[in-house]
């Protein structure tokens, strides 16, 4: 493996995980050629479903800035990658040479729809946030795929413009990501706002789409259905390579993938832990893996971990910030109370949730420092 200080640096994916990556290798002291390939402007995601599904004024805002760090900016997409070779291929045939590659290509939204269906709805990028939010925007109807924090989220932003909102999942909303006692709040609070939860397997129905068939055939019909089904990692440009795996990117705790020269961040990246590559991709994740692939690159200490221990969402009004072990298993401690009801929560000595609570996230991992040193 080399150890040779690379000189050009090469990014494919230009949202969170590659912009990160980006101002982190030039704060670190890198003064090589930076380039970023990518056919769209990079994206800070998380407002999407939040700021910009109820403004178009914020849409701007989520554009990342990279002018101020010297980068060759290409806007197009990967096509292929030699990895003996070191070079990335576009799709019109332009080559790039780098001395060490980021992939940080993200992920696509998972669909639903069969061949030659039409109509289908997804939240992932700016334009789906502006065709979204002007059909939301007409809807007296809406139907939400999907009860993670995307789904909620999104069924949060119709229910301040539909008559009627309806979340579908066949599972438990939110309790795989949270855990029964968070879960349960924030469900309960999206049934006050008037969001109905339904468990239930769905075909999407029409083409136009124009609602969902449910696993007992009956058939809910909406002006709007919106998948929001996770999403799926953008490996196809790296078919034949040996860096992608079905499940991402498998990285080390570096950010270095299994080949030479290779290193992946943000929601490509599959960080193998205790043996298995695990795909988590949140926000913070993306944030810390740049930063770690950035150091990573340039030989310098690594001083963050591969996976982050914090996550976020708003539904219904109700912030929810966590750090710390999810899912969350127990009855958990009240910490603070304010008098509007929202709490500041401990589960053991391994998580801890701010429900409702304004508190800045270094506040929040302090608390759960502190927990941990006072072994509660």
């Amino acid at each position: 493996m080399s150890t040779r200080p690379p000189r050009r640096v090469l990014v494919v994916g230009g949202s969170t995980a590659g912009s990160t990556a980006l101002r982190e290798l030039r704060r670190r002291g890198f003064d090589g050629r930076l380039t970023l390939l990518d056919p769209l402007d990079g994206t800070h995601r998380p407002p999407l479903s939040k700021a910009v599904l109820a403004d178009a004024a914020h849409e701007a805002s989520v554009l990342m800035d990279l002018g101020s760090l010297d980068v060759v900016r290409v806007p197009s997409a990967a096509a292929s990658l030699d990895v003996d070779a070191r070079v990335v291929t576009e799709v019109d045939g332009g080559e790039h040479g780098y001395d060490a590659l980021l992939v940080a290509t993200g992920g696509r939204a998972r669909r639903l729809a069969t061949a030659g269906q039409d109509g289908e709805l997804v939240l992932r990028t700016v334009a789906d946030a502006r065709l979204l939010r002007e059909r939301l925007a007409a809807a007296a109807s809406v139907v939400v795929v999907g009860a993670g924090f995307l789904g909620l989220e999104v069924a949060t932003a119709a229910r301040r413009t539909a008559a009627t909102v309806t979340v579908i999942d066949p599972e438990p909303p939110l309790v795989r990501l949270l855990g029964d006692h968070l879960a349960t709040v924030l469900v309960g609070r999206a049934t006050d706002y008037g969001i109905t939860l339904r468990r239930s397997a769905v075909r999407l129905h029409g083409s136009p789409v124009r609602g969902v068939e449910l696993d007992d055939g009956s058939v809910l019909e909406a002006d709007v259905v919106v998948t929001c089904a996770g999403d799926v990692p953008e490996t196809a440009w790296l078919e034949g390579s040996g860096v992608a795996a079905p499940q991402g990117v498998p990285v080390d705790a570096s950010c270095r993938s299994r080949r030479d020269g290779v290193w992946a961040a943000g929601d490509v990246a599959a960080p193998v832990v205790d043996g298995v590559a695990v795909r988590r991709p949140l926000w913070a994740n993306a944030v810390t893996q740049g930063r770690v692939a950035a150091a990573s690159m340039l030989g310098q200490e690594v001083d963050a971990p591969v996976l982050d221990d914090y996550a976020w969402t708003e539904v219904a009004g109700t912030s929810l910030k966590v750090v710390g072990r999810l899912p969350c298993s127990g009855t958990p401690r009240v910490l603070e109370e304010s008098a509007d009801g929202g709490r500041l929560l401990a589960f053991g000595a391994d998580t801890v949730a701010a429900v409702g609570l304004r508190r800045p996230v270094p506040r929040l991992r302090r608390a759960l420092a502190e927990l941990k040193a006072s072994g509660a």
